[in-house]
């Protein structure tokens, strides 16, 4: 799987040895330094991933995040030092779908690249690929990979679409947090549950009438989420 990424690191050893591993998977890594770079680059070139780190100069990581949220479902990797699991949630509150600590292994790093990319490409297992999902006032289309509620475009990440298109494909039925995650991110013992409860917040927020007082995606106490035709 060949691909192009836009890597936004501004320590140079660290950039050297991440675009190596990945150019090793014969992708195409362009490497800039600061956020401004980054939002530059990802608006010209269209790529296919970001990768980007927390801390960087000018326009930091989560800015960049924020930003691009509002104009693209572009696949986001996030690096981070902060060790704080609410930091870390912080990103994928952001929109991010992936985050890594430093120090990190470059060969789980590309790992996590390969991940990332195959699930942009790919509609979620547990629905046919050319099939329009209609949940009550919800429609997911897995082929333009786009979501409605009540007609209008929501625009989410893909982390957040692959799981409302999961449970989308099977509605009523009650998902535990891991197997939702499963669905994100496969057997992984750097991600947790609560990866899962960022993403039904923040979708939460795009399709529900009242987001505090949600009918559709609905919490199980107890045992995980599930999707109503409401």
């Amino acid at each position: 799987m060949c691909a192009q990424v836009v890597l936004a690191e501004d320590d140079a050893k660290q950039a050297e040895l991440v675009r190596r591993y990945l150019e090793r998977e014969h992708h195409q890594v362009v490497v800039v330094g600061d956020g401004r770079a980054a939002l530059e680059q990802v608006r010209r070139l269209q790529p296919d991933l970001l990768v980007l780190d927390v801390m960087l100069p000018g326009v930091d990581g989560l800015d960049v995040c924020r930003i691009l949220r509002r104009e693209s479902d572009l696949p986001v990797l996030m690096l981070t030092a902060r060790t704080e699991e609410d930091d870390m949630l912080l990103g994928l509150d952001l929109g991010a779908d992936d985050y890594m600590t430093k120090p990190f292994s470059p060969r789980e790093l590309a790992a996590r690249v390969r991940t990332l990319l195959r699930r942009g490409r790919q509609a979620p297992s547990s629905a046919e690929p050319d099939q329009m999902l209609r949940v009550g006032g919800l429609t997911v289309d897995l082929d333009r990979h786009e979501l409605y509620a009540d007609g209008t475009k929501v625009a989410c990440t893909p982390g957040e679409f692959r799981l409302i298109a999961t449970m989308a494909a099977k509605p009523h039925r009650v998902f535990t947090r891991a197997q939702l995650l499963e669905q994100l991110h496969g057997i992984d013992q750097y991600i947790t549950t609560r990866t899962i409860d960022t993403h039904v917040l923040n979708l939460r927020k795009k399709i529900e009438p009242e987001p505090r007082r949600p009918v559709r995606l609905l919490t199980v106490y107890g045992v995980g989420y599930k999707l109503t035709d409401a």
